[in-house]
């Protein structure tokens, strides 16, 4: 007589939660820049902008954009993920975000062209991982605030709409459908420059933003 078969373990289903709020990310740069020793002058100083900005984004009257986040983090020697969501042991190995609790970040109207330009969170962040996944979202004439450049590699899908790529002040012209890839050592930033929202799925290692 054949044994039984174990029934496998079923993961989870997804509940009805509500989406969750825009992330915060005040109080985590506040613990950096104290964690480095900084005072808001000093870090303004090391960035190069007012201690006010400095204050603001850390009191959440503000957010800053992709580009100034990168150099606050590199000065604080962490990275834009660790600031979206602390790390939860008990999500590890796997981590599942459903698709209505994506955390999501948006970026200060003033720091853009557009409407808005705001991210998606598409994996909760572990400290020590190597792999990082966002949804980039552009309205219509959002762009990023200048070009940035850091470690690693990165890897993109155009989901929907016409993105305007800036690699090396060479501008590639991206379609639904279509994927990029570049080093990261490579000055780069975006735009959309159409009249509909542009949703590009970004990958790059290691976690920088």
């Amino acid at each position: 007589m054949k044994a039984a078969l174990k029934p496998r373990r079923k993961a989870s289903e997804p509940d009805l939660k509500q989406p969750q709020p825009e992330v915060q990310i005040g109080a985590r740069m506040r613990h950096a820049r104290l964690a480095k020793g900084y005072t808001l002058k000093q870090l303004a100083d090391a960035v190069s902008c007012s201690e006010s900005l400095i204050s603001k984004v850390e009191n959440d009257k503000i957010r800053p954009s992709i580009f100034m986040l990168h150099r606050l983090t590199q000065a604080l020697e962490t990275n834009i993920a660790e600031l979206f969501s602390a790390p939860d042991p008990g999500l590890l190995p796997v981590r599942i975000v459903r698709a209505d609790q994506r955390p999501t970040f948006h970026v200060d109207p003033d720091w853009n062209a557009g409407d808005g330009v705001w991210l998606e969170r598409l994996i909760a962040p572990a400290k020590g991982g190597l792999l990082q996944a966002n949804i980039l979202n552009l309205a219509p004439g959002a762009r990023s605030d200048g070009v940035i450049q850091h470690n690693g590699e990165e890897l993109g899908f155009v989901v929907e709409g016409l993105l305007e790529l800036i690699v090396d002040e060479v501008v590639y012209v991206l379609r639904a459908g279509d994927s990029f890839f570049f080093p990261s050592s490579m000055a780069h930033g975006y735009r959309n420059s159409g009249d509909a929202l542009v949703r590009v799925l970004w990958v790059n290692t290691p976690p920088s933003f």
